[in-house]
């Protein structure tokens, strides 16, 4: 596998400079948005499918096990404050549950009951799509749940970071982001963790703005819940409105913090 190989360019990481270092790290950084880039037909083609499955009353689901699964809790997470999203509606699934978000237990990747028992446990339907997250592609706990999604009629995707994986054979989906040899040989925390936080970015990013979470560039369902966002609010309602300062924080007032409704609010 691509993601176990040794890298030349680091192969005396340990006798450079802290800038030699450094700079040897950035620039294998570098290369991960164009591998990220060679598969943006198939992260195009996800976003369809999550898309229409939101549109159905479905959910996008991630799992993965290790450092995969806490970039899946993370992005999920994330999705309701940004725009507004029901909890819910995207979930995420680490193998060994929430005590694996801050202590490392990698024997849970190996789990195919486990895999299978925490899909199920989250009600796993046919209008759902599973998000299968693993840097090597052949984690045994994922595996497993793309296979069980297949039985109850869920759409599956895989993102990997290696070519033909076990999960890319299995799923309807095989997104294959192939980062390379790491700086630290084997620790795909780096380059492939850095991919696959632009590849969650996008799935969800992408298919909160085709359901029409996000107007022009703005997060038109974010909440005033602490002071930066009831400015953010304020900015978003003068931004689409016109109004000034004042007028904008009396419509998101008015409105008990919704930007939607102070929007059609101030048109009266």
């Amino acid at each position: 596998m691509a993601t176990e190989e040794r890298n030349p360019k680091t192969t005396h990481i340990d006798q450079m400079s802290t800038l030699e270092m450094l700079r040897v790290m950035n620039e294998e950084n570098a290369l991960v948005a164009m591998a990220v880039d060679r598969a943006i037909p198939q992260i195009a083609e996800t976003v369809d499918a999550i898309t229409a499955a939101m549109e159905n009353g479905g959910r996008l689901i991630y799992i993965g096990a290790g450092t995969s699964g806490r970039l899946g809790v993370l992005d999920a997470s994330e999705c309701p404050p940004t725009f507004g999203l029901e909890r819910g509606r995207v979930v995420g699934i680490i193998a060994g549950g929430e005590r694996c978000l801050t202590n490392a237990a990698e024997a849970e990747e190996d789990s195919a009951e486990k895999g299978v028992s925490d899909a199920q446990a989250v009600g796993l339907c046919d209008k759902d799509v599973l998000v299968g997250v693993s840097a090597s592609g052949g984690a045994a706990y994922v595996c497993a749940a793309l296979n069980y999604a297949k039985t109850v009629g869920a759409k599956t995707v895989s993102v990997t970071c290696n070519y033909q994986t076990k999960m890319g054979a299995i799923a309807d989906i095989s997104i294959e982001a192939v980062t390379g040899a790491e700086v630290v040989t084997g620790s795909t925390r780096l380059k492939a963790g850095t991919a696959q936080k632009l590849i969650l970015n996008m799935l969800s990013t992408a298919a909160m703005i085709k359901i029409g979470r996000v107007r022009e560039n703005l997060m038109i369902n974010v909440r005033p819940t602490n002071e930066k966002l009831t400015k953010r609010c304020i900015a978003i309602i003068k931004e689409l409105s016109g109004v000034d300062d004042e007028r904008a924080a009396e419509a998101l007032k008015k409105c008990n913090g919704s930007i939607r409704d102070a929007l059609e609010w101030l048109k009266g």
